[in-house]
Parts: C-alpha cells; structure tokens; sequence
C-alpha cells in the first residue's frame, strides 16, 4: 500500500493499492510494443508531445500545486513554479533536442564517418519525493525526445503526484496519436524495484535519492551490465570570501537553504566563512532566517512549510542535537514545536567543526550550518572535505570564484548566484553524489547509443 500524509497535519490523506505482478507485466509489455511507434514518429513528433505536455503541466497548475502541497508540504508558491519549471524542461527538449542529437561528422578512412545517437530502449526513473514534478520531467522530457520509453517509479509517499503526472502523459500522447506505452507510472513497492530493474525490457536507469539507495540500484543495475545515471545526496558547501558582497550572499544563502523547507540536495549545507567577515556574515544571515514565516504551506504568505515526514524531522532534530551537545553555538531554532504536523523552525548553528554531526551529514532541513575558515585556501580544503560532490557555491569576485571554481570537487559551481538546475545546463555529482548528468545536451545523450557509422570505400 502506497500511503501519502499530509505533513501539515499529520493525517493520511490518500491511499493507493502497490503494483502487482500483473499490472507490472502490462506496464513492461506495452513499454515494449510502444517502442517502434515511438521512434517513428521521429523527433518533429516526439516534440510536438512533449509540447502538448508541457501545455497540460501549465493548464493544469494549481491542482498540481495543490497535490505537492497536500503530499509533501511544499509551500504552495514554490509548488506552482516547480509545475511551470517541469513545464519549461518538456519545452526546452522540445524545441532543441533535434540539435543536441544532431549525428557527428568524424573524419576517418571511410568515405564518410559519423555517429548518430539512437535510443537504448526503455528507461526506469526511480524518484523522491522532495520535487515530485521537476525531478520526473528532468528524467522523462529527454529520455523521452531522445525516443526512449519510459516507466516512472515514484516515491510512495507521492501516490496522487505520480498518477497526476501519468494522467497529463497519458492525455498527451492521445492528444498527438502518440502510442500509449511511452510512457507509464509504475507504483511497485521499494522492494520490487530490483526485479523490475532485472526485466530484459528495462534498459537503464535513472536513479534520483540518498547515496544508499543509489549504491543499491547500481549495484542491480550493473550486474544486468545495464547503464545508469545517478543523482544522490550532497552537503553542498558555500564558501565566502573576505572580498564577497555579504549582503548579496546573505540574501542568496538564505533563499537556497530554505527552499522547500531545506529538503534539497543541491542547498547551501555548509556555510564556511573566511574569518575576517564570519561575524559580519552570521549577523545578516540570522536577520534574515529570523524573519521567514514558517507555518501552512497552503497560505500565500508562507516561506517555510513543514518536513515531509515525522521520521526525518525526528532524524533532522537528532543532527542537531548532537551539533549542539558537541559545542555548537545554537543562534536560532532548534527545538522541536508542538502540535500538529512536522514542522521544524529555521535554525542556525555556528561554531561548527568538521567532525560534528550536522557537517559530517547531509541535513534536510532549514537547518543552515556555518564554519570559520582562516583564509581561502582553508576554505577550499574544508568544502572538499566531505564524501559528497553533488554542487558548491563560492562568494567572491568573479575572477576570484572563476578561478576557485575547478579547485572544488562538485559537479556544478555557481560563483556569486545561487546553485540551481536549468534544463539548458548539465547537472549532477562526483564522489558519493553520484554520476552521469541530466538536463543539457549531456543529459539527453546519457541514454543513447553513440551509434559509428563507416560507410565505404575506404580512402587512403
């Protein structure tokens, strides 16, 4: 049973019944038939659909929204602009994945040699429920234009995200007499994903989610010897430099680590300050975190809604905890709430080290962390120091951070903005934040053949 709780409340709102054997077999069969009709009807075709879908997810809007708020808590303001982005992702492959797949002239012996980019099959996106929208339309929108089809396991938590999500495909497709199987939602328990991932008619996976669930799907996935993108956890560090605009990173920092009440991979986890401005940077940090208003994420008003479940505010509380006990400042926060729902305040602890456990784990929450680093070069150090390597954002000038920038271990820098994913630039992670890219022309080009074509006779 799929069981999702509204964590305003508290209270199950929705529950949906686990796919079966026979409803995963009808899924995978029809993926199957749908495949050659998919790729017929050539990339002007597979673009008008994701047109058509990206005219839905906008049509469509406030009950989208409504259901991400509902499901997961995420304030109502950011749930619309998550639909209008997954919009804009259908719409950006629509309208250049023909150019991003264009085949590449090779010069060679042949009289002529190029490589064109056909699809590998069908793709599973196995997702989470922190951007139910987003985090599929980054998976299907160039898999799909790439002429893939796919099959899409959604988080449980999120049953009434996922069927909205199949139901604007699924009219889609129909819109544009497009065949019915490229794309189904797949709601299988966790514990089924293996053997769906083991099916022959599976031929990669993209995988969203914590650095333990990936490693299980890799693991799958590779002993099938089939391809896998994964995008996973990340303590993403901001580094902030004497010769920073304080006020502008105090803006920017705060926006990022309380989006979506703090549950994002790709937040500011680690503040590290150079020494000289760290007092002056806390200062305007807690101005601002104090001001947000945390409460129902169904209001206009609210920036901060709740934690999306009861055991990972119980578990985001237990970081904390253990921070302070460790000798961690606790300016702001850091106490659970009473009443309803799972809610947990915006919260600031400075004075912490590395080896404290809100540093040395991912945090996913409005819990900003700040460390004191002596110069730049202790700055660098500090932020390479973790497992993670999923993005990092430097605070500086801009000849400054450009230069920084390949001193970091992360998949994407951002150097005085905020670190974000844009469907026209790849995004992904290093070390245990994963591999492989989604969004840009490197994402649509994850899962295709790189197919070399020799066409004779040969020429000396």
């Amino acid at each position: 049973m799929l069981i999702a709780t509204d964590p305003t409340t508290g209270v199950v709102v929705r529950e949906a019944e686990a796919a079966g054997p026979d409803r995963v077999e009808a899924v995978l069969a029809a993926a199957e038939r749908a495949r050659s009709a998919w790729w017929d009807l050539g990339l002007d075709g597979r673009g008008a659909v994701l047109q058509a879908v990206a005219e839905l997810l906008r049509e469509r809007t406030e009950p989208l929204a409504a259901l991400m708020t509902q499901e997961m808590g995420k304030p109502v303001t950011e749930a619309r602009a998550e639909v209008a982005k997954a919009a804009w992702c259908f719409e950006h492959y629509a309208e250049h994945g023909a150019a991003y797949l264009a085949p590449e002239t090779i010069a060679s012996d042949a009289t002529r040699s190029y490589v064109q980019h056909l699809p590998l099959g069908t793709v599973l996106g196995v997702l989470p429920w922190n951007a139910p929208l987003w985090l599929w339309s980054r998976f299907a929108a160039p898999a799909l234009m790439a002429g893939n089809t796919c099959v899409m396991k959604h988080d449980p938590h999120v049953p009434g995200c996922a069927h909205a999500i199949a139901e604007v495909v699924a009219d889609a497709l129909a819109a544009r007499g497009a065949p019915a199987g490229a794309f189904a939602d797949l709601p299988v328990e966790t514990a089924d994903v293996a053997a769906v991932i083991r099916d022959p008619r599976i031929d990669a996976v993209s995988f969203t989610g914590s650095a333990r669930g990936g490693s299980a799907v890799a693991s799958v996935a590779a002993a099938e010897i089939k391809p896998t993108v994964l995008e996973l956890g990340g303590s993403d560090p901001c580094v902030v430099l004497a010769d920073a605009d304080l006020d502008a990173a105090a803006d920017t920092i705060t926006l990022s680590r309380i989006i979506n009440a703090g549950q994002s991979c790709i937040a500011a986890k680690r503040v590290i300050v150079e020494a000289s401005v760290h007092d002056d940077l806390v200062e305007r940090l807690h101005d601002r975190l104090a001001r947000l208003v945390v409460g129902d994420p169904a209001h206009e008003s609210t920036q901060v809604g709740p934690i999306a479940r009861d055991d990972l505010r119980r578990e985001l509380h237990r970081q904390v905890s253990e921070t302070v006990d460790a000798g961690a400042t606790l300016l702001l926060g850091g106490e659970l709430p009473d009443g309803p729902g799972f809610f947990y305040p915006v919260t600031l602890l400075t004075g912490v080290t590395e080896d404290m456990t809100a540093c040395r784990e991912e945090t996913f929450g409005p819990v900003m962390v700040v460390l004191s680093a002596t110069d730049a070069d202790d700055a660098v150090a500090t932020a390479n120091r973790t497992p993670y390597g999923l993005a990092a954002s430097v605070w500086s000038t801009a000849e400054r951070g450009e230069a920084i920038a390949p001193r970091i271990m992360a998949g994407q820098v951002a150097v005085n903005g905020i670190v974000k994913t844009d469907p026209r630039l790849p995004s992904g992670g290093v070390k245990r934040s994963g591999y492989g890219r989604e969004l840009g022309p490197h994402g649509i080009r994850e899962f295709v053949n790189a197919q070399q074509v020799w066409v004779g006779p040969r020429r000396d």
